[in-house]
């Protein structure tokens, strides 16, 4: 395959003795360039919350984690020499590769070459390749030892190194020859082609659930939809892949760095989607997700796949003012003037109660509009969610709903430590519809309060927190008056 082109001159090549350049071999070994080609990796990819994925964009990114399990086929010539595997990953952790040759051949040492700033060549030190100038004559042919900016040393057979300046360009009979990472294999072994086994983790790999949620007619109900989002910015192409997902969040060290080499984007056609639904079980203190079938994983592509099938669930749809939080001063706030008035939008969400597990990722609410179309109602990134737990939404605000709020009296007397506010909270609805606002407030003056009035009962009252439920008719108002009592101790003064 070609995988570079300079092309500038003939007559491009300089004979130099072997000492002149650093051999980029290990030192224990005769160099062998073998063929090793991937056959149907298997990928365990964790998910991942990193944007940078599943932007586009055509360069490795260092967000994500999977591990890559490969079967290879290298051949070995008997006794000591490296053995080549190319085509891996840009972004691979070059300290956790493992290659297991299944008693054929033992390990002496190993070596991670990465194209880093020497561009997409610099992975492929080790390689054969075959250099031809701008009439297509071959003008080099050999192992590929050193590079000094645009120009290659190449080791021939008869152990010459020749200096190649100018070429038009270079050809691994041998590889695949693209950019990425290679790994080379000091290996004492027996002769024959043997089965290996390569073990690897990398970043550039990550997925994340995609939820749609279509709002029903009639009463409060939604049909989900989940794909899994598989992002692949790895460095290098993942054809026919079993892949395995999982969902959690385990820890990963993290060393740092930048993308080591950039990558054109592909243009691929989507692959069939698996046949069934994906096996979902417990891994460790997470959870599993086995893909039906193969699928292709292009380099700098974003693949979906279900998750799980349509159902359709029961919801709730909620509209809600709050004021302030819950946050309680280190003294009671006498100040007449702290949260006397305030108002403002009303949020719009939606909670329906999880069917499955929910792993994390991005939830899209849609509605249908008059003309049938579905549109977009609102968004938001939720967290793992098990099974049977609620899922609480927020969609964004309600443009036909608004909220006023004005105190109404205030009282402080400070001998008997005791304090009163009053407030009323106007509640309008320029909608076609009637809606139930609720109205959260958190009474934080002192954390020792009492309920002594209100328009209507709450619905919910906590150490921090008072809701109401206020019904407001369509293209009306509605009001909701309530009155609090705050007292203390000399201790608190």
């Amino acid at each position: 395959m070609i995988v570079a082109s300079p092309a500038r001159n003939r007559n491009a090549t300089m004979r130099h003795s072997p000492p002149a350049l650093a051999l980029t071999v290990l030192a224990m070994t005769a160099i062998a360039s073998t063929a090793a080609t991937a056959a149907d990796p298997a990928l365990t990819i964790y998910r991942s919350d990193g944007d940078a994925l599943f932007d586009a964009g055509n360069a490795p990114v260092a967000d994500g984690h999977a591990v890559v399990h490969e079967q290879r086929n290298v051949q070995l010539t008997g006794g000591r020499q490296t053995v080549v595997v190319g085509g891996l990953p840009a972004m691979l952790d070059t300290e956790a590769v493992a290659i297991d040759l299944g008693g054929a051949g033992r390990v002496l040492a190993q070596r991670v070459l990465s194209a880093g700033d020497g561009g997409a060549l610099a992975a492929h030190r080790g390689e054969r390749v075959r250099v031809s100038g701008d009439t297509g004559a071959t003008i080099a042919e050999g192992v590929l030892v050193a590079l000094d900016g645009g120009n290659l040393g190449v080791r021939g057979d008869d152990g010459q190194v020749r200096y190649v300046r100018e070429y038009a360009s270079v050809q691994f009979p041998d590889s695949s020859g693209l950019p990425g990472s290679t790994l080379q294999v000091a290996v004492d072994g027996k002769a024959g082609s043997v089965p290996a086994t390569l073990t690897y983790p990398t970043s550039g790999l990550g997925w994340r659930a995609a939820y749609s949620a279509l709002l029903l007619d009639g009463d409060c109900k939604l049909r989900l939809d989940a794909l899994a989002s598989i992002a692949n910015r790895s460095g290098r192409d993942f054809p026919n892949a079993k892949l395995k997902l999982v969902a959690g969040a385990p820890n990963f060290a993290r060393y740092g760095g930048a993308p080591r080499s950039a990558m054109m984007m592909k243009s691929m056609a989507a692959d069939a989607a698996p046949e069934a639904m994906p096996e979902q079980s417990s891994l460790g203190d997470y959870r599993s997700y086995a893909i039906d079938g193969n699928l292709d994983l292009p380099d700098a592509s974003v693949t979906q796949v279900p998750l799980y099938g349509s159902r359709e669930l029961a919801c709730e749809r909620r509209w809600l003012f709050e004021n302030g939080g819950a946050w309680f001063p280190p003294k009671p706030l006498l100040q007449p003037e702290a949260g006397a008035e305030g108002g403002g939008p009303v949020q719009s969400q939606l909670r329906f109660t999880a069917a499955e597990n929910l792993p994390s990722g991005n939830l899209r609410v849609l509605t249908r509009d008059k003309d049938g179309r579905a549109e977009l109602l609102g968004e938001n990134r939720i967290g793992d969610v098990a099974k049977g737990r609620d899922v609480n939404l927020g969609l964004g605000v309600a443009f036909d709903l608004s909220a006023a709020r004005e105190r109404t009296a205030f009282s402080v007397d400070k001998a008997a430590r005791d304090m009163n506010e009053s407030f009323r909270v106007t509640l309008t609805n320029s909608g076609e519809n009637a809606r139930t606002i609720t109205v959260r407030e958190h009474p934080n003056r002192w954390r020792a309060w009492s309920l002594i009035s209100s328009s209507q009962k709450p619905d919910k009252q906590t150490p921090d927190t008072l809701e109401f439920r206020v019904a407001v008719p369509a293209s009306g108002k509605a009001t909701l008056d309530y009155a609090v009592r705050y007292t203390w101790t000399a201790t608190d003064d």
